[in-house]
């Protein structure tokens, strides 16, 4: 898709014209999900994060908290020393505090829709390099740094091949592959593909 004005404003419509389209659906799915996890919490059921958006832009992305509230200290930054071998434990694996309700809502990424919400403000795009931690970003090697020259997505290329399966270098290599080859054929293929993922529940994150 590159940058041509054209094609990204073709972009940019498919992506409201499809957040318009499963609002209700998402919302009634995402409402009932934040009303049962709100019961086990005992509160707030939604959260915002900082995420890092396109030219390394900060911006707060919206989820469904799956665990509960970190005590203070608890939660550490996370130090990547090899990023050939770094991969993001899988739900419920070295997460003590994800919740069951939570586990499930992460490997059916529920607790994402409310994604749905920054792509409709034009933060995110219905497919691209999913947003990343800035503790992340700010460890990473300047060859990375060419993720962040598209907006970010609820879909990646790396979420379709595999999801958090892959250690974080194959995931950034898929990220660098879309940049590089983007187009609206390319989005659907990976739209198509991330709904088989996730039915399959594959490599949930």
């Amino acid at each position: 898709m590159r940058d041509h004005p054209y094609l990204l404003v073709m972009k940019r419509v498919f992506d409201v014209a499809v957040v318009l389209l499963v609002a209700p659906f998402a919302a009634a799915v995402a409402g009932g999900m934040a009303v049962a996890l709100a019961a086990g919490f005992r509160g707030n059921p939604l959260y915002a994060q900082q995420r890092t958006g396109l030219h390394e832009l900060p911006f707060r992305m919206y989820k469904l908290r799956t665990m509960h509230h970190a005590k203070p200290g608890e939660q550490k930054p996370r130090l990547i020393d090899n990023w050939d071998t770094y991969v993001f434990s899988p739900a419920g694996v070295s997460e003590p505090r994800l919740t069951r309700l939570g586990a499930f809502a992460r490997k059916t990424s529920i607790d994402e829709l409310p994604n749905l919400v920054n792509v409709f403000l034009g933060q995110m795009s219905l497919v691209g390099p999913r947003p990343e931690l800035p503790e992340i970003v700010a460890q990473y090697p300047p060859k990375y740094r060419r993720r962040h020259d598209v907006r970010p997505g609820i879909a990646g290329l790396a979420q379709a091949n595999g999801r958090s399966n892959l250690a974080y270098d194959a995931i950034m290599q898929y990220d660098l592959a879309y940049v590089d080859s983007r187009s609206f054929w390319l989005d659907l293929r990976i739209l198509w593909k991330t709904v088989v993922a996730v039915a399959a529940g594959v490599g949930a994150r």
